[in-house]
């Protein structure tokens, strides 16, 4: 049974962001505010991570992708992290060679890949998953893992106890990211890894749980995106114990909730309308293929912005 660790007070949290891909149109990325985003993130102090799901890595194209990485190492100096992935379809095997190429490409701009899920790496099973894991340890020198739950992608997977333990025994993988939406599934991990190497990341990806801060985990999260400045905010006040913490997380918590509602990929519409509203994207547009949320929204992120005392 998995107990409740201790909170762990004045604790550095290292911060990575999904960088939410804004678009002008269905069609249109809008690059001046991508690199306005990536840049403010960086100077808050969070690692972007960019071409992950909040970028709409499923959707756009090879050349977009590699734009996007281009701009990110050239703004931040390669301080970033993205998404290695693979475009496959179901019952595909597992494509050891793109793996290898789509880390290369991030590598050599300076970042460190995620590896992100993908029909081949998640659907033979979760010795299969750890199989392909080891197959790229023997290609990548350094890179991070991935958990990701169906509700965000159809082929994700969430591997059990003895996988996960498994992976942590491969020295390449500095970290992994878990986005199960499962407090006590994270809480395993931790224990996992708190007995075994406890150098190792796990990065919380649990957009209604963001507290998970509090009991060891760091973060890769998609709600960072709607608000770099005040999750940067949020960990320095764990970080002095000042208790203004509390107030904010809770605060940051409620967005949370309200954007990663079932269909949890409607989020990025949310994360578009935020920005727009924070002035940060002219428009609140997702590329084709995304879902988007009723204008109903709108009202309530506005709201919460002002709460939050980022809009007037």
């Amino acid at each position: 049974m998995t107990t409740i660790p201790p909170i762990i007070p004045n604790r550095r949290i290292t911060g990575m962001s999904a960088i939410l891909l804004p678009h002008l149109d269905e069609r249109t990325v809008d690059w001046d505010a991508l690199d306005a985003h990536i840049a403010r993130t960086h100077a808050a102090g969070l690692t972007p991570a960019v071409n992950m799901d909040t970028g709409y890595v499923q959707l756009i194209d090879d050349a977009t992708r590699r734009q996007v990485l281009d701009r990110t190492a050239e703004i931040t100096g390669g301080e970033f992290v993205a998404g290695a992935f693979v475009n496959d379809e179901a019952g595909a095997a597992f494509d050891l060679g793109g793996y290898a190429n789509a880390a290369l490409e991030i590598s050599s701009r300076g970042g460190t890949p995620v590896v992100f899920p993908s029909h081949g790496l998640n659907s033979h099973g979760d010795a299969g998953w750890l199989a392909g894991y080891q197959a790229v340890a023997t290609e990548v020198d350094c890179f991070i893992g991935f958990e990701l739950g169906q509700m965000f992608v159809p082929y994700g997977r969430i591997v059990d106890a003895e996988t996960y333990t498994a992976l942590l025994e491969i020295p390449q993988c500095i970290g992994a990211k878990h986005s199960s939406l499962d407090r006590m599934l994270e809480w395993q991990r931790l224990e996992i890894r708190d007995a075994q190497r406890p150098d190792f990341m796990v990065l919380t990806g649990n957009d209604l749980g963001i507290d998970m801060v509090m009991y060891g985990s760091d973060y890769l999260l998609g709600l960072s995106t709607f608000a770099p400045d005040l999750f940067a905010e949020r960990d320095r006040h764990w970080e002095t114990g000042d208790p203004a913490f509390f107030e904010l997380n809770d605060m940051l918590q409620y967005l949370g909730h309200f954007t990663f509602r079932p269909p949890t990929p409607g989020y990025r519409h949310n994360a578009a309308t935020f920005m727009e509203l924070r002035g940060w994207a002219g428009s609140d547009a997702v590329p084709e293929g995304a879902p988007r949320r009723p204008d109903s929204d709108r009202a309530v992120l506005a709201d919460i912005a002002q709460r939050l005392g980022v809009l007037a």
